[in-house]
């Protein structure tokens, strides 16, 4: 598969705007649909204005899957060199920060298109990856983990198995999508 990254946020050409409007998401995948015949996966922007149009979009235009989400514009800078951490200055915040707004995304994109949705951001734990899967994506990508730990997906991989066991679940595939619709807090009175 080709996975398209509509939304960097690395670079000083404007990458990051092709993702937050759906009909440049429709004219880029269109482009890259017609040029190929492999499985295209795109990869959304957590920055667009309602995640589902561009989602909507992307299936539209020959998408076959969605990758949600990419990383969020972010700064870091080094306060005893009083310099930016990156020379770009702004790059793409990833990790356990990203992985809320993610399963949200997620969430929110699997309710409003057909193609399958892989979860991405923070993923470094079994609890992370059915997170995403319970939120209704069918796979997950593990990224920023990989640097601490690069065996981290066998443990995920057997957490899930181990999860799928205890909660009678057959299978990873009969548990996508399978959070309880409901409010487990109960609301603040006054």
């Amino acid at each position: 598969a080709l996975e398209m990254n509509i939304s960097c946020p690395n670079i000083q050409e404007g990458g990051i705007q092709f993702g937050t409007d759906p009909a440049s998401v429709y004219k880029v995948t269109r482009a890259c649909r017609d040029a190929t015949k492999k499985p295209l996966w795109v990869k959304l922007s957590p920055n667009a204005a309602d995640v589902t149009a561009t989602a909507k979009a992307a299936q539209d235009a020959g998408a076959d899957a969605l990758t949600c989400i990419n990383t969020m514009p972010a700064m870091a800078i080094d306060v005893e060199k009083r310099e930016f951490r990156l020379s770009n200055k702004i790059g793409g915040l990833s990790g356990p920060a990203l992985k809320p707004i993610a399963v949200r995304i997620v969430y929110q994109v699997t309710k409003a298109v057909t193609i399958p949705v892989v979860g991405i951001g923070g993923v470094a734990t079994a609890a992370d990856a059915l997170e995403f899967l319970l939120a209704g994506a069918k796979a997950v990508q593990v990224g920023t983990a990989l640097f601490v730990d690069p065996q981290c997906p066998y443990a995920i991989l057997s957490g899930i198995e181990d999860y799928c066991a205890r909660h009678g679940f057959p299978s990873v595939e009969s548990l996508v999508g399978q959070v309880k619709d409901g409010a487990l807090m109960p609301r603040c009175h006054e």
